[in-house]
């Protein structure tokens, strides 16, 4: 039998997140806090109703009906501070779990309501990050995005934005947004530019549209990753063809279950990628709307797949490989992690039997492992 892994158990593990939306994941007090100081109307200031509104939960049907919660969130993100104050919190909750890499991705474009230039809006996430990493040591890339419902011209300007901070901190394009009647390829000027310019790049795709959505990012956009890919399944030759060019998936199962782009655990089939050999990550989407991390994530796949720890370190291993990092880099930090989880055990007789060395922060970087925290009101 599969010993059984408990959420604390996996939250010591090093991990990726590869796919995690900044204005999806602030802390519900932040929001509350935010809107104060701003004079920003919330629908309410109730803790708990707030999470409710925000928390997709059972109330979603589909993408469009889970990307309506982003109304709330952005309104408090027009101002550099509040942009500063939640890219470090979200690094800072991430690093609580020992994600030891993370890509944040956003769009410049969202955060102007208020005159913010979308340049000024890149950098002070920036400012967020390089504070997170100097006090944390969690290494990080910014991927922006551009939004599939807006014109080819706006995600021109984004991938431009891409051109401008690479080097900087951002590492990778992204399209997101709707997917059904909003097709990447009206894009394809933009991936070509940041194509050209030796930058890396991703898409959301096969999401709440078929496999021609996938096919669409790989061969009208150049994409490198595929951010979801659920309905991959539905193509067997194009799975293949992801499978042996070893294109990376961003899958992240509760988000996936929320937007119904899965009907069911038993009907997601991450379970099916993982063991026909897909190159497969797991990631949390939206922290704060999905109430989640990617600790968690990994333990609702062990509970609904019965995926052994063996299983899970390929998973996490599989999330270094894919990071939009320079090789070097890369390769040096996956030495690192491989050597760590070799010494991990699983737990046996309901105890964790692993030899793990300290947690040892990088040069400059605090000297307290704060606890795990929890989004989800009392």
């Amino acid at each position: 039998m599969t010993p059984e892994l408990t959420l604390e158990f996996l939250e010591k593990l090093p991990k990726t997140d590869l796919h995690c939306h900044l204005d999806g994941s602030l802390r519900l007090d932040t929001i509350l806090d935010l809107a104060r100081k701003q004079h920003v109307k919330l629908p309410t200031f109730d803790r708990g109703e707030l999470f409710n509104m925000l928390w997709a939960g059972e109330r979603c049907n589909s993408l469009e009906d889970y990307l309506k919660a982003f109304d709330i969130t952005l309104s408090v993100m027009q101002t550099e501070e509040a942009l500063e104050r939640s890219a470090f919190e979200l690094a800072e909750d991430a690093w609580k779990e020992n994600v030891r890499y993370l890509e944040v991705r956003y769009s410049p474009l969202l955060h102007t309501r208020e005159g913010l230039r979308p340049a000024s809006v890149v950098e002070a996430v920036m400012r967020g990050l390089r504070a997170a990493k100097r006090q944390y040591g969690i290494r990080y890339g910014v991927i922006l995005c551009a939004i599939r419902s807006l014109s080819s011209e706006s995600s021109l300007r984004i991938a431009e934005l891409c051109v401008a901070f690479k080097n900087r901190g951002v590492v990778g394009f992204d399209v997101a947004g709707a997917e059904v009647g909003n097709p990447a390829k009206v894009h394809r000027q933009a991936f070509q530019l940041v194509i050209d310019n030796n930058i890396s790049c991703t898409a959301h795709a096969g999401e709440s549209f078929g496999p021609d959505s996938v096919h669409q990012a790989l061969h009208k956009c150049g994409a490198h990753r595929i951010g979801h890919g659920t309905r991959l399944v539905e193509n067997g030759d194009l799975l293949n063809y992801v499978n042996d060019h070893r294109i990376p998936l961003e899958v992240c199962p509760s988000s996936n279950l929320q937007t119904k782009a899965a009907p069911s655990w038993e009907g997601h089939p991450v379970d099916f990628y993982v063991d026909y050999g897909l190159r497969v990550t797991i990631n949390t989407d939206n922290r704060l709307i999905t109430d989640t991390t990617v600790s968690k994530e990994l333990w609702l796949c062990h509970k609904a797949y019965g995926w052994p720890l063996s299983t899970i370190k390929e998973i996490i291993i599989s999330g270094f490989k894919s990071g939009f990092m320079p090789y070097r880099e890369k390769a040096d930090l996956l030495a690192e992690i491989s050597t760590e989880l070799a010494a991990i055990q699983a737990p046996t007789n309901g105890k964790a039997a692993e030899r793990q060395a300290d947690r040892q922060p990088a040069t400059g970087a605090a000297m307290v492992e704060p606890p795990i925290a929890t989004r989800t009101p009392q």
